[in-house]
């Protein structure tokens, strides 16, 4: 007799199986928020574009069950802009453990995928500020993100714009230094991850986490990330890190607070890097 194939509930429990393993977290809230958010409701309608191997390969049908898999989704195909790889950011929910009453700040929030299951993990208490300065991608994720009630979709620049006092700020845009403001708005064990873009070279994961004695700074995984508007330009940077040295990074400064010394790694106009850990 013929098995019974899986039907889309199935799978979709399976996947976030899968990014529950990838997140090695203990928390089981996480599997849960991968299970409940649909990924199908957060991309353009289908058939779909997947990313591989360098360019994008059609779904045969707009079938959901193709979108319950560890690839990028075209969001945006001629500006490269994806829904970014699951695997990945279950990765870093993972290092940054978001939990109930915390308040996030989404940064590139996208069509609003990554978004929900943060709000999710939020919950209860915790609210969500997502900032998207794509026109189009804000207007659909402020749609998409109406049934999440603890969710505010702001379209702007959020280098410029003023961040609310934050426990988590989740960064999905390449940067090269973070403004002086995203670390000024981390509350106390406020933490922060993006992507460090400090030269077209180096694409490595940050963990921010404010601690007494300042900016502790763990590198992870490597990540690239298309470039963060407003923050991705090295325009007064006087010390550039290759691969080796980024990687030693374990803490960063604002510049009016001390100044760049013998650990330097990267040097920008407001904050620096430094290979010296938090005393």
């Amino acid at each position: 007799m013929a098995r019974k194939r899986a039907n889309l509930d199935e799978i979709k429990r399976f996947y976030a199986k899968l990014m529950a393993a990838a997140s090695e977290s203990e928390d089981p809230r996480l599997e849960r928020a991968f299970e409940l958010v649909p990924r199908e409701a957060f991309v353009p309608p289908g058939p779909w574009r997947i990313w591989v191997n360098g360019r994008y390969i059609i779904t045969p049908s707009a079938d959901p069950v193709y979108l319950y898999q560890d690839a990028l989704v075209a969001l945006d195909a001629p500006k490269g802009i994806n829904n970014g790889q699951p695997s990945l950011h279950a990765a870093w929910i993972g290092a940054v453990a978001p939990q109930s009453g915390d308040a996030i700040c989404h940064i590139g929030a996208g069509m609003g995928y990554y978004t929900a299951i943060l709000s999710v993990l939020a919950l209860p208490g915790g609210r969500v500020t997502a900032f998207e300065i794509e026109a189009g991608l804000a207007a659909r994720a402020s749609d998409n993100l109406q049934p999440f009630e603890n969710v505010a979709v702001i379209h702007g620049d959020a280098t410029r714009l003023l961040l609310p006092r934050s426990d988590l700020i989740y960064v999905n845009a390449g940067v090269a230094a973070p403004p002086a403001s995203w670390l000024g708005a981390l509350g106390p064990r406020g933490r922060m991850i993006f992507p460090w873009r400090p030269s077209d070279e180096v694409g490595l994961t940050l963990l921010v986490s404010r601690q007494e004695a300042g900016f502790k700074v763990t590198p992870l995984m490597q990540a690239w990330f298309i470039p963060c508007v407003g923050a991705c330009k090295t325009e007064g940077c006087t010390l550039v890190p290759d691969s080796a040295e980024a990687c030693s990074v374990r803490s960063v400064w604002l510049r009016a607070d001390k100044a760049p010394d013998a650990t330097a790694v990267a040097v920008y106009e407001d904050v620096w890097f430094s290979s010296a850990s938090l005393p």
